[in-house]
């Protein structure tokens, strides 16, 4: 099968990507509001099934990324599974153009996503309760923890092409393993505040209950918090993006 993805990336086509995925991590988290926390799920302690040490979460987590690894989506570099140990190669022939630089394809920081999703990001959109929809739960977990690896992760394209485009500023600081001088680089404040103003427009956008003729017409209502995902992406998602950035850098001379 001919290489799927051969267009060149840019900095331009990748922050169409990075936008794109707003729109995707906003329906999903909009999606996930419709559960409870079900925090059953998440215990490995629970009486749900007889999985042993593995929660219920891990076992439907763990069983969907090795079906959708046997389906070669783990041979796109975009994707990055939460456990990595075991999964089968992709039954498909299919192939990426290599646009990253191979020494430092491997970072994957999904632990410290999946920890951030769990026990910061549900508490603050989702009811305390448990209405017994594990499977539905957990599926829409997916789908969210997915499109927030896929964006932060992104950052190893970021960091390719700004490294393309630059070399000269980013070498002595590798050389250097300058990690403070690195994160200076990346970071622009006027670039983060307009996309924290956009994801949480989006959000009203995206997440409001419409109304017609109720008496409460006027009332807006949304389905999740809009200053919630714009927590999200100031306080995890862009740091985490520049935290992948920062380490893909410096394994870029290697």
């Amino acid at each position: 099968m001919a290489a799927v993805g051969d267009d060149q990336f840019t900095l331009e086509s990748v922050r169409n990507a990075l936008v794109r995925l707003e729109d995707t991590i906003i329906f999903s988290l909009i999606e996930r509001s419709k559960f409870p926390v079900n925090s059953q799920l998440y215990d490995s302690n629970n009486e749900l099934s007889n999985l042993g040490t593995c929660s219920l979460f891990d076992f439907i987590v763990n069983g969907t990324e090795t079906i959708q690894a046997t389906a070669g989506r783990y041979v796109n570099p975009e994707e990055n599974p939460f456990f990595s140990d075991n999964l089968p190669p992709s039954s498909l022939p299919l192939s990426y153009a290599e646009f990253l630089y191979p020494a430092a394809t491997s970072i994957n920081i999904n632990d410290i996503i999946l920890d951030m999703y769990l026990n910061k990001l549900l508490p603050l959109f989702v009811t305390g309760n448990d209405d017994g929809n594990y499977a539905a739960t957990a599926s829409s977990d997916i789908v969210c923890l997915q499109a927030l690896s896929r964006r932060i992760h992104y950052g190893k394209f970021v960091a390719e092409v700004k490294f393309r485009n630059a070399p000269q500023d980013y070498e002595p600081l590798i050389r250097a393993k300058d990690r403070d001088g690195l994160m200076k680089l990346l970071t622009f404040p006027i670039q983060e505040e307009a996309v924290r103003n956009r994801v949480e427009e989006k959000a009203k956008v995206f997440g409001q209950d419409v109304t017609i003729g109720s008496k409460n017409e006027g009332e807006v209502k949304y389905k999740i918090d809009p200053s919630v995902v714009s927590r999200l992406y100031v306080d995890w998602v862009m740091p985490l993006t520049k935290e992948v950035q920062v380490e893909y850098l410096l394994q870029r001379l290697d």
